[in-house]
């Protein structure tokens, strides 16, 4: 199976068209335009029911110590987990591509609505929700796609792994706000192949 993109090349780097910060020489960030990248898929497998596809990224700062503190940095060399950015399952075996922006276009505080998404899709909530958790302004279940966002101050470059799956199944035994760990729990058994495309992308000035 192949999956492609034209928002960005295999490796490169994520425009801030599709990332949910911006580098602001005031502020280090600001809000970005957060439209989810468009992607085409070819080469399935002929049993394929369904697909699913997760964006993660892997390079996040394991404790949050340093991470946005004026006159720190968050060490290249510290212990990383995964984020995850998205969570889109349920996506119909006939379908070949998504639009640009079809999923996500802009910041919603709060967070957008789900899991019903376009197409017939479901979205399970990203990580966003727990790094807003204790935030006022911004606090809810953010379902969805919400884009690049890392540590203005990580001397880390942060890679975004977008991977479709294609499944011998037409559902997955998810239910409510599920999360991305859940997701790949449920898709174990029932992936018949699968394709990936990673960017790369930075707030810190000092790596651009």
């Amino acid at each position: 199976m192949r999956l492609a993109t034209t928002a960005f090349a295999d490796g490169g780097w994520i425009p801030a068209e599709f990332a949910f910060g911006r580098i602001d020489p005031a502020s280090h960030v600001a809000l970005s335009q957060n439209r989810n990248p468009d992607f085409a898929w070819s080469e399935v497998p002929d049993a394929t029911r369904s697909f699913a596809l997760l964006c993660v990224d892997a390079d996040v700062p394991s404790q949050g110590d340093d991470v946005n503190q004026e006159g720190r940095e968050v060490p290249a060399a510290l212990a990383r987990v995964d984020f995850f950015h998205w969570v889109l399952v349920e996506i119909a075996a006939q379908r070949r591509s998504i639009a640009r922006g079809e999923f996500s276009d802009g910041v919603t505080a709060r967070g957008k609505p789900g899991p019903a998404a376009p197409g017939g899709t479901r979205q399970g909530i990203n990580d966003y929700t727990g790094w807003f958790a204790g935030d006022a302004a911004m606090a809810g279940d953010y379902y969805g796609y919400d884009g690049p966002c890392p540590p203005w101050n990580d001397a880390r470059m942060h890679h975004y792994r977008f991977t479709l799956y294609a499944l011998d199944v037409a559902s997955l035994p998810l239910d409510g706000a599920f999360a991305g760990a859940d997701a790949r729990r449920a898709i174990a058994g029932h992936v018949l192949a699968e394709a990936a495309v990673t960017g790369r992308y930075t707030l810190n000035p000092r790596l651009r």
